[in-house]
């Protein structure tokens, strides 16, 4: 917990975990996110002069190295959207709570999420979760580039959605859905730092080169998605995991993946998870695996572990 002294404003965002089409939902096809029971924490008090960040949270070597310029961008993308002049603000900014810093689980949501429900409290405005969220999307637009806003209203609203981005300028659409009871899950951390506006990009580019490859890839991940919400909706999580393997496998085709999260999934099922993928941008940082039953959970985690990777224990549907 960080400190309270001086306290002005604080907030909280949560962590995510993408179950289905991390990349297809930039194009206009569903996606499936959960929330975990993870969060960032942000508070905001009076500084000397200027604006500081003092990044607590824990995770991936680097990672908060790496991000500071896409920290500083989102920042400044929350005060133009929340009508706050930098330039006559003093601000100190720390973050910290029990979601770790690592790509793929929506760290940097998170905490713009919890940033911006600061600086709302500092500042006395009182925004729904409806302005936090649109708040949240301009600032993923700094580590993004071109967001989906699947990360930001995960990292908003909680719970397990349904979400689909509306392409013609529209609100999305942003659907709870309901599993049976909450479900444990592995999310393994491959330690490389990923870039997912560079990650975006890729995919984006190499759909305009070889458009016929990608508008088939898109179809089949658009047919996989409703099934898994029908498998979820009736608790058929052999039917989940299988479709979790598939994802993965059209995830692999648009060249997201990589050698260590391939490793990583692979070991996942060996070692009897019902289903294993990346989640998130690709490119390194995380995957998940469905692994009901605690005793499911520490092995597949245990494995993991053996082999040097940080493993985040959590559950999905909470």
């Amino acid at each position: 917990m960080l400190s309270k002294d001086v306290l002005m404003g604080s907030g909280s965002g949560f962590g995510k975990v993408i179950l289905f089409n991390e990349h297809f939902v930039v194009h206009g096809v569903p996606g499936i996110v959960s929330a975990i029971d993870s969060v960032a924490h942000a508070e905001v008090k009076e500084a000397g002069e200027g604006l500081s960040i003092k990044d607590e949270r824990k995770g991936a070597i680097g990672y908060t190295e790496k991000k500071l310029i896409q920290q500083k961008e989102s920042i400044d993308r929350m005060f133009k959207a929340m009508g706050i002049n930098s330039e006559k603000t003093s601000l100190e900014i720390r973050l910290g709570g029990n979601l770790p810093s690592f790509s793929g689980i929506g760290a940097s949501a998170a905490s713009s999420v919890a940033i911006a429900r600061a600086l709302a409290e500092e500042f006395k405005m009182d925004l729904p979760d409806e302005r936090i969220n649109e708040i949240a999307y301009e600032a993923e637009k700094a580590y993004a580039g071109t967001p989906s806003g699947i990360d930001n209203t995960a990292a908003t609203y909680g719970g397990l959605i349904w979400f689909k981005k509306t392409m013609t300028g529209g609100p999305n659409i942003i659907e709870k859905l309901c599993l049976k009871e909450p479900v444990e899950i592995i999310i393994g951390n491959t330690g490389i730092v990923a870039d997912t506006k560079e990650m975006v990009a890729g995919v984006a580019a190499r759909k305009q080169k070889t458009p016929e490859k990608y508008n088939l890839l898109v179809k089949h991940a658009e047919e996989l998605v409703f099934k898994a919400r029908t498998a979820l909706r009736a608790f058929d999580l052999r039917k989940v995991g299988k479709l979790m393997n598939e994802n993965h496998r059209l995830l692999q085709e648009i060249e997201v993946s990589c050698r260590e999260l391939d490793h990583m999934v692979s070991l996942a099922r060996e070692r009897g998870a019902l289903g294993a993928k990346l989640t998130g941008g690709g490119g390194g940082g995380c995957m998940v695996a469905l692994t009901p039953r605690k005793d499911l959970q520490e092995k597949v985690a245990a494995a993991f572990e053996e082999e040097g990777f940080k493993v985040l224990r959590t559950k999905i549907g909470v």
